[in-house]
């Protein structure tokens, strides 16, 4: 039995030998901490081939530090060549996107202006005029949801407008940088409409030139531009007024400056300005086109201005007016007076409007003088027959060009129309045109023009024709 026992002991000892054995404790830890570090490596690369997921910024910095490039501690090459992959082609594709991105430039306008306003504007959404809140009894009209919902309903009928102002805005500007004494009235009545047609991208009814462009001198307050063979000069001591119109689809931007090279001239255009001002200021629903009248012509006539030696009072000139406006109708019903005439007609949600105020240091009323430039068919054409065969002819011509939008004697022959004038005095007798001859105050004596289009939106005004100049 003990030599039993002996022999059982002395065979369990190599057992408990190779269980306690510091030769193969070390190398079963070896193998096992090798394995888990293996396995947290690859667990921690598999992120890091993700990153470009994440963003930019983490793939772009991977090649500064090698990561690509380099091998793991464990020597796990063939991980590290997928990862690189990986990265580098994130990399080059992150790279490519930001190229793009920088190599793209806003097209700028040209001098003279000459690129669509499509290609200056290509998402087709033209910018807002200065917005103004109602007061008094329509300040509710800021937040009503109802009247917001109205105004994202007309959305495309604002956009339209909104991109006639803008090419106004672009086009007088070039206009109040170039024009300078010397100047024909031709040259520079050409330089702005054909800056209007290039910017407009002139089409026909559904944009160009909404009616002839008006550079009326001095005394001469409206309605002049000059017809085939004019010679007339810009001198260094004229007041000259600047109207031109832009229409998208009908919808029509009306606004004239007026400007000026010497500085005696500077009180009497501050006074037209501020009435305008004025008048912008105080339109608005339910206002009465009588109490704006007297507003402007508050504000206008407490100015002077000391001309030669002499102080003069400016006056409003009491028989022009703003007006309403309607699609391809220059001229609405509602006429904005610039006296006081007690007119009590009210503004209404969605109408256009043209505020132009005309100060004046001689009488403060105008007649017709000088010879006609001005036309436009009648909106109702009369029931009577044209008999000349050459005025029926023009008349075609006129619906065809023109419709309802004014027109000049130079368009006329832009178009190619010749030997037209006895035709069209016929046509002006039969009130199929109308003429609009030159107005005008006392010789010698000066006058000033501002004007803005706006629309009485349903939540708020818009001055739509306002910019950085006036």
């Amino acid at each position: 039995m003990d030599s039993l026992a002996q022999k059982l002991e002395e065979m369990a000892i190599p057992d408990l030998e190779l269980a306690t054995s510091p030769l193969v404790s070390e190398a079963d830890a070896g193998l096992a901490t090798g394995e888990v570090s293996k396995k947290k490596n690859k667990k921690k690369k598999k992120p890091s081939a993700a990153a470009p997921v994440n963003g930019e910024a983490q793939v772009e910095e991977a090649p500064k530090d090698g990561d690509a490039e380099g091998e793991d501690d464990d020597g796990d090459d063939d991980d590290d060549e997928e990862e690189a992959g990986a990265n580098g082609a994130s990399t080059t594709g992150a790279k490519k996107k930001k190229k793009k991105k920088s190599n793209k430039k806003k097209k700028k306008q040209t001098e003279p202006p000459t690129i669509g306003l499509s290609v200056l504007f290509p998402t087709k959404i033209y910018p807002e005029g200065e917005v103004c809140e109602y007061k008094d009894d329509n300040v509710w009209r800021t937040t009503d949801e109802e009247k917001r919902a109205l105004e994202r309903q007309n959305f495309d009928q604002y956009n339209d407008v909104r991109r006639a102002a803008e090419v106004h805005r672009q086009v007088r500007q070039y206009a109040r940088r170039t024009i300078k004494p010397g100047m024909s009235m031709t040259e520079i009545c050409e330089m702005i409409e054909n800056g209007t047609r290039s910017l407009v991208e002139a089409n026909g009814f559904e944009s160009g030139i909404a009616f002839p462009t008006g550079c009326s001198l001095n005394h001469c307050a409206a309605h002049y531009t000059p017809n085939a063979g004019d010679k007339i000069v810009l001198q260094y001591g004229d007041v000259c007024k600047i109207d031109f119109g832009v229409h998208v689809n009908g919808r029509i931007i009306d606004s004239a400056f007026t400007l000026t090279f010497d500085p005696v001239y500077d009180n009497l255009l501050a006074a037209v300005k501020e009435a305008t001002n004025t008048g912008i200021r105080e339109a608005g629903i339910d206002v009465r086109l009588g109490d704006i009248g007297a507003a402007i012509q508050e504000v206008m006539e407490s100015y002077e201005v000391e001309i030669g030696g002499k102080t003069h009072q400016v006056k409003s000139i009491r028989n022009l007016t703003g007006h309403s406006i309607d699609p391809y109708k220059i001229h609405g019903t509602k006429a904005v007076p610039i006296v006081n005439n007690g007119d009590p007609t009210k503004m209404e949600e969605g109408e256009y409007f043209a505020i132009e105020t005309f100060g004046s240091t001689g009488r403060g009323i105008v007649r017709y003088d000088m010879e006609t430039s001005h036309y436009a068919r009648a909106y109702d054409i009369p029931n009577i027959p044209i008999r000349m065969p050459k005025a029926k002819s023009l008349f075609e011509t006129i619906n065809r060009e023109f419709g309802t939008l004014p027109f000049c004697r130079r368009y006329l022959d832009r178009v190619g129309e010749e030997k037209y004038l006895l035709a069209l005095k016929s046509l002006c007798d039969t009130g199929h045109v109308s003429g609009y001859p030159p107005l005008v105050d006392v010789k010698g004596s000066y006058t000033a023009q501002y004007e803005h289009t706006l629309v009485l939106r349903p939540t708020r005004k818009e001055v739509l024709s306002r910019g950085d100049d006036y």
